[in-house]
């Protein structure tokens, strides 16, 4: 009897189906996992510091596992702390964090210790930067002041709040790797903080966009609360063009080589497109894509 070829296509197709729902079923743990836990920052938060080493000329060190571990540690604490906000405007993050809240405490205080503890081998300095990220989230998270009070919570505080965010971040990725060494701080340093300070401040607001409804009921103040999508977008535009301006000044002033100077371009264009589809694509990817904005550089070292 002669095989009627339709069949077998008809049979592949099944088992690819088949295969398919299987690598979905199987993935998605995986991606909840690496998404709603903040592990994705922490991978980020590791190659930007081996960026940052190549931008620097500096020797390898422990400092992108310290970044890694200690960008985990306060990231999965912060989805603790906000996962009642969150049930509104990430609905399927807040869930993942409520299953998982005790496996998340605890991985997130192993990260910080761990963190902490490699943080010696790069002599004191490095070992005080390494409680920064946790001193600071505590200002900004916890609720220091009653309502009534003239001061006001930090987070609540429009620019402020995204602001401290961002200069945390700057300073842990462009002076850790640096301390960790011993090395002098490069010229090309100042340059490099406050490109990483800029798109941080930036990816700490992009977010704020899908959340400006929680934001609004929560009394927090964010771009897009206090000035709209169309206003944030403009607000972002500019500040992209000063991070353009200061590196094109760090090229002509010989501060940057070609290549860094490449590199953090092409960074800031990745950043324009998502800062461009604001309002007009679904904020979740816009989010992730904004916060891996600056990878693209490693990519292009490693080719």
């Amino acid at each position: 009897m002669q095989a009627n070829p339709q069949n077998n296509v008809n049979g592949l197709s099944v088992l690819y189906g088949l295969l398919q729902a299987w690598v979905y079923r199987l993935g998605r743990p995986v991606r909840d996992a690496l998404l709603y836990s903040s592990a994705y920052l922490a991978f980020i938060a590791a190659g930007e510091v081996l960026i940052v080493t190549e931008l620097l000329s500096l020797p390898l060190s422990p400092a992108p596992l310290v970044a890694a571990l200690l960008t985990f540690a306060v990231y999965g604490n912060d989805r603790l702390a906000d996962v009642e906000a969150d049930e509104k405007t990430s609905p399927a993050r807040a869930a993942f964090v409520r299953r998982n809240q005790d496996l998340l405490y605890s991985l997130s205080a192993v990260a910080y210790g761990l963190g902490v503890a490699l943080a010696v081998l790069g002599g004191p300095v490095a070992f005080a930067m390494a409680f920064l990220p946790g001193v600071v989230w505590l200002c900004y998270a916890s609720d220091l002041f009653p309502d009534g009070a003239r001061l006001r919570p930090l987070k609540r505080v429009l620019i402020l709040n995204s602001t401290l965010v961002a200069a945390v971040w700057a300073v842990g990725m462009t002076f850790l790797p640096i301390v960790f060494v011993g090395a002098p701080i490069p010229a090309s340093a100042p340059i490099i903080y406050l490109f990483f300070f800029g798109t941080a401040f930036a990816n700490v607001e992009i977010p704020n966009v899908g959340d400006r409804g929680g934001d609004r009921e929560a009394g927090v103040e964010t771009l897009p609360v206090v000035f709209g999508v169309d206003g944030t977008r403009k607000a972002l535009y500019g500040l992209l063009a000063l991070l353009a301006a200061i590196v094109g000044v760090g090229f002509g002033a010989g501060v940057l080589g070609l290549e860094t100077t490449a590199g953090l371009s092409v960074s800031l264009l990745c950043l324009l497109t998502v800062v461009t589809c604001l309002g007009r694509i679904r904020n979740d990817i816009l989010t992730v894509a904004a916060e891996c904005s600056r990878l693209p550089i490693l990519v292009i070292w490693l080719l």
